[in-house]
């Protein structure tokens, strides 16, 4: 529950932040479920590697609609629920579903193996993709795209918890970063968003 109460806190302070972004003209309401960040500064881009070793960046999901969420495997709720929820928006995509790239970003990777992320994150889905960093590449991007991560400790030096933002980014098809979800949004309404932003 820490996790979650850190997370929406987090959330709620960035949307408040980036409320201006909004490029709607005043008294109309947006098409998506998800806050609309158009024009933010975060990012804008990330230099990581996927659990299949192969070095990424925005540039290589060029025509897909990108979501990005930032958690770690051993998570107890956010991030199977997360993750879960994208699976179900995919699923409502049905064919556009495929233009779609889900990225599911370490903030753990001392613990998060690139064998480790390959049979968890897959399972969700078996196109999304787990994306790991060293040290110094994990803290630059959870630093430019403004998430809070922070190990707390377990019982035992392995069994720590990392408690985190639980947004989830979306990108269009551009590259453009368009919104931010909050945890829990469920996969219907992720699914109406991102098919606003096909289509766009």
């Amino acid at each position: 529950m820490r996790v979650k109460r850190r997370a929406l806190l987090g959330l709620a302070a960035a949307a408040l932040a980036l409320a201006g972004c909004d490029k709607l003209a005043p008294g109309s309401r947006t098409p998506f479920n998800g806050v609309d960040i158009t024009g933010s500064d975060l990012g804008p881009d990330f230099r990581l590697t996927d659990h299949n070793g192969k070095e990424r960046s925005l540039a290589d999901f060029k025509g897909k609609a990108v979501a990005m969420f930032f958690g770690y495997t051993h998570c107890p709720d956010v991030c199977p629920t997360t993750l879960s929820d994208m699976a179900n928006a995919l699923k409502a995509l049905g064919p556009d579903g495929q233009r779609v790239q889900v990225l599911f970003v370490t903030v753990d990777p001392k613990r998060d193996t690139p064998e480790l992320l390959k049979s968890y994150v897959p399972a969700f889905n078996p196109t999304f993709l787990g994306l790991y960093g060293d040290a110094a590449a994990t803290a630059k991007v959870t630093k430019d795209f403004k998430i809070y991560a922070a190990e707390r400790p377990g019982k035992t030096p392995e069994s720590y918890t990392v408690d985190h933002s639980a947004q989830t980014l979306v990108f269009d098809a551009n590259g453009k970063l368009r919104l931010m979800l909050a945890y829990g949004t469920p996969g219907d309404k992720i699914a109406s968003d991102l098919r606003i932003l096909l289509n766009s």
